[in-house]
């Protein structure tokens, strides 16, 4: 079983927005790509300011400039009904189990799911393509043959809700609001932003720092637009209930502090017929549930208190779905090949503690953990173990280093472990008995190498003090698989603990870094760039709030992540991000657990959607209501 994503993964809004932008790029077949011109985000564009209908990391698009819908839609696809899920993926400010805000910007509050639906983007992406953008609220966009000015013409007849125009007044102003003052998951990218200002009524322009990273131009185009006559004279930063003014194709409507939220769809929307859209945003209304525990969300989407429910419990795929509607067929399962990179997910460690600032004592940790005896017994062998930051992905480091990844590595080769130059570490394999002696009596070495020392039933720390662990969680889901992990710890003389808190308690812990070891999910987006720093950076890993929970702070992974962040051709991303996943296993920085390749859907058979899905993803923005089946699904 999984966490949810706990970093927002790709949307159609585009790839490249949010802190999930940490890891996993995935090249498109060399002979699916048509010869399309795009603004590209690297190299020296031919001339200045040629406008173009779409831009992208490397290479051309696939969609021509009059290109009539997405290829994985069903241009005319009924609208009507509604869709409604348990949250399954957050990020900034946002959590699983409740919501106080619907500011989901900023650092203040429990943000609610599914304000982005409430804002258009300057351009937004295909789930065709990863790195690859197209007209939203922006018509075109054009660019300084140095890279460095990019400028957006947008659409005269965009709007907000309330009928005003969207100008390029807003979105300078948005841009520069949020680099100053937004959550530092995203206000740490845009400081790559020098300036950004109205040129006319409908022309935007942004100039980008000398040193700017390859990606930040997409970030920018995905970034929401939000109106400066509602933000002028608010506290942009503070929690607030009242919804902020959009343009989306969805408008808040009702909800439930901390239980739902209802997003409705905007009967005069602005953008219905652009090409973008076409085929999507079909529901009347999308709703969230929330729920404290997972076996009681479970119980509510078998009473059909929502229809779609994405599962990350292997218990309860493998036995809980024997009830009479799934046997009956109103509720379906799929389990699905999503072709996405999977993120790193495991018990992180805070090296930041002094008690965990030996790498050593953090392997020691994990070979405590017997993943085989768990996956059998707990986790009906649904998975497999989690070996790279880059997981399910061509990023991904195997073998021994290539020439390309030796020269970026050769440098540090002083502060490395060798292992970073031999076949990339792995986690230990078990016997399978769920104590297995020979890991055992490898982690007590280690442990004693790091000047450990055992008295008694108890290990002390170098310090003297005896050797304590606290794991951190909001929930109770991963107790089956921590208790024989305590267990373990205990047979090495480490006193460990769990402690569960509720969400809004463990945001706030993991934001101020207050923790020893705490379970997380990153998610991976398909191709990595500048917000690797926010995970895996040293500057992040001393900012409250960033991802960078564990505390990486290393040299080499800062050179590692700025060479990825300025490639110019995939194949770079490549080679330094192969390096980096090196760097990052040799760190033992968390404790690995598990993936699965697929995502494994639940809901009642009340949808249609198209015949081909996206090479990218579920796909669920093209999917409509299907009135004929919701009469056979009875679901309520």
């Amino acid at each position: 079983m999984t966490h949810p994503i706990t970093r927002s993964g790709p949307t159609r809004r585009g790839f490249f927005m949010g802190v999930a932008a940490f890891a996993g790029a995935l090249a498109l077949p060399r002979g699916a790509r048509a010869a399309y011109e795009a603004v590209s985000a690297v190299g020296l564009a031919q001339e200045d300011f040629v406008e173009r209908h779409g831009m992208s990391l490397f290479g051309p698009l696939e969609l021509p400039p009059d290109f009539a819908h997405l290829p994985y839609v069903k241009p005319d696809a009924p609208q009507g009904g509604e869709i409604s899920r348990q949250v399954s993926s957050i990020a900034y400010n946002q959590n699983f189990s409740t919501f106080n805000t619907l500011n989901t910007y900023v650092l203040q509050g429990d943000g609610a799911a599914g304000m982005g639906a409430t804002f258009d983007t300057l351009m937004a992406g295909s789930s065709d393509e990863p790195d690859a953008l197209y007209g939203l609220l922006a018509e075109t966009v054009a660019r300084s043959k140095d890279g460095l000015v990019f400028r957006w013409r947008l659409r005269p007849q965009a709007r907000f809700h309330d009928g005003s125009p969207l100008t390029a007044e807003d979105v300078a102003f948005t841009f520069m609001l949020l680099k100053e003052q937004a959550h530092p998951n995203l206000s740490q990218r845009l400081r790559e932003v020098e300036s950004a200002v109205a040129l006319e009524s409908h022309l935007v322009e942004v100039r980008f720092v000398p040193q700017r990273t390859r990606d930040i131009p997409l970030v920018v185009a995905g970034l929401p637009v939000f109106s400066k006559a509602y933000w002028e004279g608010r506290d942009f930063q503070a929690s607030t209930l009242e919804a902020p003014l959009g343009s989306g194709a969805y408008r808040v409507g009702p909800f439930d502090v901390g239980r739902s939220i209802t997003f409705e769809r905007v009967e005069d929307y602005w953008g219905a017929d652009l090409p973008i859209n076409v085929g999507q945003n079909n529901f009347d209304r999308i709703r969230y549930e929330y729920f404290r525990d997972r076996d009681v969300a479970f119980e509510a989407f078998k009473a059909g208190q929502f229809s779609f429910r994405e599962e990350f419990t292997s218990r309860q795929w493998a036995r809980g779905y024997d009830f009479p509607a799934a046997n009956e067929g109103r509720v379906v399962r799929e389990e699905l090949d999503t072709n996405l990179p999977q993120g790193p997910q495991g018990w992180w460690f805070n090296t930041r503690r002094a008690k965990f600032a030996d790498p050593r004592v953090r392997e020691a940790i994990g070979y405590a953990f017997d993943f085989e005896w768990t996956n059998e017994n707990i986790m009906f062998s649904s998975y497999a173990r989690l070996h790279s930051f880059f997981e399910n992905s061509e990023l991904k480091a195997e073998g021994p280093p290539s020439e390309a990844e030796l020269a970026l590595l050769e440098p540090y080769r002083a502060g490395l472990p060798e292992e970073v130059f031999g076949e990339p570490w792995v986690p230990p394999v078990s016997d399978g008995s769920g104590q297995d002696r020979a890991l055992l009596r490898r982690a007590n070495d280690l442990l004693r190498e790091a000047g450990c020392e055992r008295r008694g039933a108890t290990l002390h720390l170098p310090s003297g003090e005896p050797f304590t662990i606290e794991f951190l969680d909001f929930s109770p889901l991963f107790q089956p698989h921590l208790q024989p992990f305590l267990a373990n710890l205990k047979l090495l003389g480490i006193e460990g603990t769990s402690r569960i808190v509720d969400a809004a308690q463990y945001e706030r812990r993991m934001n101020d870094f207050d923790f020893e070891v705490a379970s997380r999910r990153f998610g991976a987006s398909l191709t990595p760039g500048g917000s690797l720093r926010i995970v895996y950076g040293s500057e992040a890993a001393a900012t409250s709030g960033t991802a960078n929970i564990s505390g990486v702070a290393e040299p080499v992974a800062d050179a590692l992540i700025e060479v990825i962040a300025n490639a110019q051709s995939r194949e770079e991303v490549v080679t330094a991000a192969r390096a980096l996943d090196r760097v990052l296993r040799a760190g033992r920085y968390m404790v690995p657990m598990w993936y699965k390749p697929t995502d494994w859907l639940a809901y009642w058979d009340e949808f249609s959607r198209p015949e081909r899905r996206p090479r990218y993803g579920i796909g669920t923005s093209a999917w409509w209501f299907d009135e004929e089946k919701a009469a056979r699904a009875n679901r309520t």
